[in-house]
């Protein structure tokens, strides 16, 4: 007689918020998957069936209300890296573990970041705009965009992401720079030929290109402000694909239509989506992509195994893999 599986909870299939059905099956492998609906529609019957909680776009939020229709559940497992979403403390302090899952999310985040950079530097999408306007005689001058080859990158951030993205750049002879809570060993410097700037500023007033790649911590919220922007040169661009509370929006906003920076491209922002009338929407040199780094089949293919391995060292007592586990950070 086959073993019973152990009650999972998503939340849906399909949907806004849901798995594609091909992911979904992959949990269906291990789990006896419960929607978040499904849930709330007998409570009392199906909480204390619920092992695991999956979270997939930050769906189903992990919150007291919710935790406390679930007295079985011995892990928290969330697709993707990010943890900021998560109070960490709080679902511990309930027995219960809490997992991420780091490094298969790398590749394609750091994938995005230099297509950000390129569409940004190289204005490919007002190219192609221009080209399928049935208005379009000529091509507008308008269109001259800044060199990639050669120019200066500066990395904020040289975890695993912020290394992949310095070993991409490396391909267009960019020259790059570096900040980060602990620098990295020679041999990882040379490999990408990266020099290390013990000061922030240093990297902002030297780089033509700035990417963010730091987590968002209490210590990394805000970290580029208006000062920082002013510390950027004027034909600087910005690229964040960290986190949207990283960057001082309104200084940034005052920053692009100012001068103060040419341009930014933007994967995160805060809200998601930004509101309708706000004025980074507006701008002609902002590029913005609503979070899709880690939204390729194939990443969310090796998410979703991953947040699976974790989940199954949980219920079998096991070590989790991922296990989150808070420690103090500085900046960057």
């Amino acid at each position: 007689m086959a073993e019973e599986k152990t009650w999972a909870l998503v939340s849906e299939v399909g949907g806004e918020h849901g798995y594609l059905e091909e992911l979904a099956d992959i949990l269906k492998q291990h789990f006896r998957i419960i929607c978040y609906r499904e849930l709330l529609e007998d409570p009392v019957l199906h909480g204390p069936k619920i092992q695991v909680l999956f979270m997939w776009k930050y769906c189903p939020a992990a919150e007291p209300v919710l935790l406390g229709l679930l007295p079985s559940l011995k892990v928290v497992v969330s697709g993707g890296v990010g943890i900021d979403h998560l109070d960490v403390l709080f679902i511990n302090s309930l027995g219960v573990k809490v997992a991420n899952t780091p490094g298969v999310v790398s590749d394609s985040t750091a994938d995005l970041a230099m297509g950000l950079l390129l569409a940004s530097a190289r204005k490919i999408l007002d190219g192609h705009q221009i080209a399928i306007d049935p208005k379009t005689m000529h091509i507008p001058q308008s269109l001259m965009g800044v060199e990639v080859t050669g120019s200066t990158l500066g990395i904020i951030g040289m975890g695993e992401i912020g290394y992949k993205i310095a070993q991409r750049s490396k391909g267009f002879e960019m020259k790059i720079l570096y900040h980060n809570r602990t620098r990295r060993n020679v041999e990882d410097e040379q490999a990408v030929r990266a020099s290390y700037c013990e000061s922030l500023d240093d990297l902002l007033r030297k780089s033509d290109f700035v990417v963010i790649a730091v987590k968002l911590t209490l210590d990394t919220t805000g970290l580029v402000g208006h000062r920082e922007l002013s510390l950027m040169k004027p034909t600087a661009t910005l690229v964040n694909i960290s986190r949207g509370q990283v960057v001082d929006q309104d200084a940034l906003v005052k920053a692009l239509q100012s001068g103060s920076i040419c341009a930014a491209a933007l994967d995160v922002t805060h809200p998601e989506p930004l509101p309708r009338d706000h004025p980074l929407l507006g701008l002609p040199n902002v590029l913005i992509t609503p979070h899709i780094g880690i939204s390729t089949y194939n990443t969310a293919r090796r998410i979703v195994e991953k947040m699976v391995e974790n989940a199954l060292a949980a219920v079998k007592g096991l070590p989790v893999p991922n296990e989150v586990k808070l420690q103090l950070h500085s900046k960057c």
